[in-house]
């Protein structure tokens, strides 16, 4: 009886330490004499220690930091580029047969695949269209990790920094453009204000009697923001009459 004590006690230890838990969000990799068995699931499970072994791999998404590296463009402008990746393990197995640390190996290979995806494009390029080199990088960077186990769903170049000439000259140019905008909108206006003056010119050339009756009506504006008197001469005023008697006239004729 003394001995079975011991013997009970060192099998309940022994269970206790054959039993793993993995979260919803892990799989445990499970080796028999080291060699694959299978991939557990989630929940409590059980392990012949220590024939069997069990690595836990997350399924999580992992967000992934891409140094700023230096960086020629097409054009030949010299950048610095920094960027982010997402990536998960799709296959727990291959995460861990294939490769011994998918982190690492994707951290490289995305700053390698940055530095000549990147390289192929114009400065334009970058600047206008960066979804499109977001999703090149991306597409190269799966062709590697698919191997282990692994897919990258999104790359994003988070900032590209520019020589302190190019940004000088970018401004330069902004400025430029904005002048030139400016100088349409002007002429635009000019030209409309043209067009008007025009068709008013057409109007008092066709109704000689409208330019008297609007100098009566442009001097009477003045009077009453100088809060003063205009005195008309007598002839200016018959004149006023007459141009007054003959649009009377035509509207009866009408």
């Amino acid at each position: 009886m003394n001995i079975l004590w011991p013997i009970i006690g060192l099998g309940i230890l022994y269970v206790l330490g054959s039993i793993r838990i993995i979260k919803q969000y892990e799989r445990g990799v499970v080796f028999l004499l080291g060699k694959f068995e299978g991939v557990q699931q989630p929940g409590l499970r059980f392990i012949f220690v220590p024939f069997q072994t069990m690595t836990r791999v997350s399924l999580r998404t992992v967000t992934m930091q891409i140094p700023s590296q230096k960086i020629i463009t097409r054009d030949n402008v010299s950048i610095d580029v920094t960027a982010v990746a997402y990536y998960l393990v799709t296959d727990p197995a291959k995460s861990v047969i294939a490769i011994e640390n998918v982190y690492n190996a994707t951290n490289q290979i995305s700053q390698t695949t940055v530095r000549n995806v990147v390289g192929r494009f114009s400065l334009d390029e970058l600047l206008v269209d960066r979804s499109k080199v977001n999703d090149e990088i991306r597409q190269v960077i799966d062709q590697h990790t698919e191997p282990w186990g692994a897919k990258v769903t999104i790359v994003e170049i988070k900032d590209i920094m520019l020589p302190d000439n190019m940004q000088r000259a970018m401004a330069k140019e902004a400025e430029a453009e904005r002048e030139r905008r400016a100088k349409i909108v002007a002429a635009q206006g000019e030209f409309q204000a043209a067009e008007k003056l025009g068709a008013a010119a057409d109007v008092i050339t066709a109704h000689p009697v409208a330019l008297q009756l609007r100098t009566l009506q442009t001097m009477a504006e003045i009077a009453t923001e100088k809060n003063s008197t205009i005195i008309f001469p007598a002839q200016f005023m018959t004149t006023v009459e007459e141009a007054l008697k003959t649009l009377k006239r035509d509207a009866l004729n009408k």
